[in-house]
This record gives C-alpha cells, structure tokens and sequence, in this order.
C-alpha cells in the first residue's frame, strides 16, 4: 500500500551509501526528507541534489535528515556523491521497494518511447513517522528539491525556513517549513 499524508509511513530498510543501511525506524525523533530522483549524474538530478547539498546545514539545523533514492547500483551512488560532495547519504532501491512503497514509479514518455520510471518526488516525514508533505516534479521552477532554500522568493521552488513550528503551503508552488 502506497503512502498518504498525515498517515505513518510502513518501516523499510535499503542499503545506502558509506557502507550504511537506512531504515525509517531507525530515524525516529528526526524529520526525514527523502527525494527520489531517476538517475545519477544527469543534469536534473545533479541539480537537484545539489540543492539539498547547498542547503543541508540549514536542514540538520531543523532536526532534519536528508535521503537521495533511485535505481542505481551502491557504486554508481558512491561515484555521485563523491564528485558532487554529497554530506548526504544516497539510498539504493534497486529492487523498487522503496519506489513502489512511495509511490514514484510511473509511466513516462521520451522520443515517443514509453516506459516506466521513476517520477521525480520529494516527501517530508516527521520525527514521528508520519508523511507530512509530498511534492511532485515542478516543470518551470526547476529541480524542486533544489528550491529549499533557492529561486527567488516563495514562487519558485520550495523554501526552507527554521527553525519553524509548523508547515504550510502558502504560495503557488508548495512552501514548505520544517519542524525545529
């Protein structure tokens, strides 16, 4: 069963980059932003990640931890990290379960080609386990995940603001907060 908001998120567990293994329980007490992404090292997905790198003190200022997934093998997730400086760890879901559990497999179109893939997606979880804001890909304000923080005021991407007490959608693209 796929996730939904203000409901709590099902445990899982996935290997991730520096030798570790996530599991959302074991993140417990701590807001957790996890932002799927099709593939390493592509100009969308760099950019993004990028944002979160750019903003990841503000981040773990706000009790927050942050989370990278996508299909990609543990190494090709190394490589990425490393040359991008990632303080963040990338998750590995090979199998989808992950992808399937939040939802992000879709079907998607290039060069008239169909085929399923993964859809680019961001999710806040708070200390307690429950899925408090989901945010979908945003044509036109570039990587969504790299708006924390980023563009040019509350219309473009998503803003990070902490230490807050509550979240918000209060512009016309998500505005998010996080808990401090």
């Amino acid at each position: 069963m796929a996730v939904a908001i203000d409901q709590p998120v099902a445990d899982f567990e996935a290997p991730a980059t520096s030798g570790q293994t996530v599991s959302l329980a074991g993140l417990k007490g701590k807001q957790v932003v996890i932002y799927f992404y099709p593939k390493d090292s592509t100009p969308g997905c760099t950019t993004e990640g990028q944002g979160f790198r750019d903003q990841y003190a503000a981040f773990k200022a706000a009790n927050t931890e942050v989370f990278g997934v996508s299909r990609d093998s543990l190494k090709s997730h190394e490589n990425f990290k490393c040359k991008q400086e990632f303080p963040f760890e990338l998750i590995s879901d090979k199998d989808e379960a992950i992808c399937q559990l939040f939802d992000v497999i879709k079907l998607k179109k290039l060069y008239g080609k169909e085929y399923m893939g993964v859809d680019r997606s961001t999710f806040l979880i708070d200390k307690d386990g429950v899925l408090r804001q989901e945010l979908a890909w945003c044509e036109g304000a570039g990587a969504c995940g790299s708006g924390f923080g980023c563009g040019s005021g509350t219309e473009q991407g998503l803003i990070l603001s902490a230490p807050v007490r509550a979240l918000s959608r209060a512009s016309p693209l998500p505005h998010w907060t996080l808990f401090a």
